[in-house]
Parts: structure tokens; C-alpha cells; sequence
């Protein structure tokens, strides 16, 4: 190669010799994630035990294989704990790619296409009861928390953080606190499991406004649950199938009413606590396109139902995570409505107070 003197080149020759130096191709060594790690280090790393990370990559692997190795290509195996450390590290997506020697676009990309995977299996994990087995099962299990008759869910709403997605319609996901987040609307079991989840609704809108448009109330409208009833907060409006709490009490049997009401909607409330908990970026909020946030939502509440149903424990709280921090913005994401009577037609929580909580 011919030295230059650099004295001999005037400025605008230096600028095309700079530009034409190429940079030499990288070829990384992929550490395999699921081995190198002990089962506990794994677990706090990726918020799920190596047995279950195992049995969900066989739900996905065919939709996940490489087909070439050049570069040495990240595998099925490593995509996915790319995309569960990103759940577990608030969505830090340039310290997630440190892992495997990945850039920040790279584990986007790998984020986005696997929580699409785990979301397109949504239904084998989240549903409502399938039939009169499932039901009863239901009802007992939130009968025996305060003795609140025929319940098989709690509903209520919960804000994720996004980014403002910008164009005309980017204010109407600005929330009543300010930020700009998607209403998400789950409904709970009493073994804090997610048995529906819609993730598509602006900040602004309203918990009633969602409810009336899902899917969910046309299931009940259309009698598929039989008597069974939802609880909900005073945000919703009461329904033959959705009881909400007084607001005014006048005798003992609102009293207890309410009491059983708040014991056995809490549940619900617990459900957003536990699965932000393990999922940090549920909490924080996430910083990608509107429609990988979606995804990201609804993949979380599949591998949190997941690990209940494997009966995973609650993992750690990460070390670059303070604890105070997580849990207000845990608290962030609850944005209470403002309480009001909202009845339709024919007062179904008078007639349930008069014939079983007057009694007791």
C-alpha cells in the first residue's frame, strides 16, 4: 500500500480518502444466553424459569428460525431472552443489545417481531370461562374471598406509558394525569389471571367507553355466562352483569355490599401490581411504535398468565430498577374516575342486597 503525505494533499483529497476507508466487517461471537446463566441468575435476568423460556420457544421456534448463518446470526433461543430481558429492564434497548453484541435497531426489530409471535397465541393463555365447569370453578374461588355470589371477573382500566406518536392525532392519548398512554381493559380471575385484555383504546377514553365497545359485553348481552356478574369501579356503569359499589350507604346491607365488593374487586387491582412488577416495561412505559406497544402489552399478559399457570414465583426486583421508583410508577398507571351513580333501568344491586346481603 502507498504511503501519503499528508503535507502533498490539500483538504477536499484528506476528505475523500477519509470517506473511503471502509470499516472492517465484525463478525460477533453470540454467547448462548440460556446456557451461560445458573437457573437463579437466569430467572432474575429474564423474569421466567428456563423450563418455561423452553416451553414457549417451542409455541414460536418455527416462526423464528434462521435460515443462514451468516454473521453469525442470533438464534431462536437468543431472540427470545433478547426480548425478555427488554420486558425485565424497563426498555433500556441499548443495554439489552450488549448481551449478544447487538445494536439498539437490531433488538427493536427482534422485540417487535417476537412479542407479535407471543401475542398471535393470546387466546391459548387469556379467556374468559368456556363453559358451565368453568363457571361454577369461577364463582366459587371468588365467593370464597368475601362471600360476593355468582362473580367470575373484576374489570377495570390501566394506563401504559408511550411515547406521543406525533400527526393530528397525537393529544387523544393524553390522559387525565398529563402523559400520553393506552387505556388498557383487563378483566381478572381470583387466581390473578388475565381472562380478557383489550389494548387498543387512546389514553382519553373513557373505561365505560371501552367496555361498551368490546367484545366482552356483547358475550355477556348475548347470555354466554349465564347469571354471572363482572365487578367493577364506580367509573363503569351498573348493568344486570357489571355491579358497581354504592356511593351513598344507608343501611347494613349496602354496608356489607360494598365491604364484599371492594374485598373481591381488589383482585384486579392486585393483577396490575403483580404484572408490572414482573415486566418493568409495562410499568415504565414503552418507547417503540404504537403498534409494537400493543403487542408488547398483550405478549406481557400471555407470559404473565403463563407463569401463574406454571406456578412460577414473582421474581426480584432488578438491580438497576429502585424499588421506590417501580412502585410509583405502578401508581402511575391507576387513574381514577370520577365516582357516580350510573344505573340503567332496574337497580340489579338493590334487588342482590335485599336477598342475600340484608341477611347476613
Amino acid at each position: 500500500m502507498e504511503l501519503i503525505d499528508v503535507d502533498d494533499v490539500d483538504v477536499v483529497d484528506m476528505v475523500d480518502i477519509v470517506e473511503n476507508i471502509r470499516i472492517p466487517r465484525q463478525i460477533h461471537i453470540r454467547r448462548n444466553l440460556f446456557n451461560i446463566y445458573s437457573n437463579v441468575e437466569f430467572f432474575r435476568r429474564f423474569r421466567l424459569e428456563k423450563g418455561t423460556a423452553l416451553y414457549l420457544l417451542e409455541k414460536i421456534e418455527h416462526r423464528l428460525e434462521n435460515f443462514h448463518n451468516r454473521n453469525n446470526s442470533i438464534s431462536p433461543m437468543n431472540q427470545l431472552l433478547l426480548t425478555l430481558r427488554a420486558y425485565a429492564s424497563a426498555g433500556h434497548f441499548v443495554a439489552v443489545g450488549d448481551f449478544v453484541h447487538a445494536d439498539k435497531s437490531t433488538v427493536c426489530k427482534i422485540v417487535s417481531k417476537v412479542s407479535r409471535l407471543i401475542a398471535s397465541i393470546a387466546r391459548e393463555f387469556i379467556y374468559m370461562p368456556r363453559n358451565e365447569v368453568e363457571i361454577a370453578s369461577a364463582q366459587n374461588k371468588f365467593y370464597d374471598i368475601a362471600g360476593f355470589p355468582r362473580v367470575i371477573g373484576a374489570i377495570d382500566g390501566c394506563h401504559i406509558k408511550i411515547q406521543s406518536q406525533g400527526g393530528a392525532d397525537a393529544e387523544i392519548y393524553r390522559n387525565r394525569k398529563g402523559y400520553f398512554s393506552v387505556n388498557v381493559q383487563a378483566v381478572t380471575s381470583a387466581d390473578l389471571l388475565f381472562q380478557d385484555i383489550v389494548a387498543r383504546w387512546p389514553g382519553s377514553t373513557h373505561d365505560t367507553t371501552i367496555f361498551r365497545n368490546s367484545r366482552l359485553m356483547h358475550r355477556f348481552n348475548n347470555g354466554d355466562f349465564g347469571n354471572s356478574i363482572l365487578l367493577g369501579d364506580s367509573g363503569y356503569m351498573n348493568l344486570s352483569y357489571l355491579f358497581t359499589p354504592f356511593l351513598n350507604v344507608q343501611n347494613d346491607g349496602e354496608r356489607n355490599y360494598n365491604r364484599s365488593h371492594v374485598q373481591s374487586r381488589v383482585k384486579v387491582e392486585n393483577l396490575f401490581g403483580v404484572w408490572k412488577r414482573r415486566f418493568p416495561i409495562i410499568a415504565y412505559g414503552c418507547r417503540m411504535k404504537l403498534e409494537n406497544v400493543l403487542c408488547v402489552i398483550v405478549a406481557t399478559a400471555v407470559l404473565h398468565n403463563l407463569a401463574r399457570l406454571r406456578g412460577e414465583p414473582e421474581p426480584p426486583i432488578e438491580n438497576l430498577i429502585m424499588e421506590h421508583e417501580l412502585q410509583q410508577a405502578i401508581r402511575d398507571g391507576d387513574i381514577p374516575l370520577a365516582a357516580e351513580e350510573n344505573d340503567l333501568g332496574y337497580d340489579y344491586r338493590r334487588h342482590l342486597v335485599d336477598i342475600y346481603f340484608s341477611r347476613l
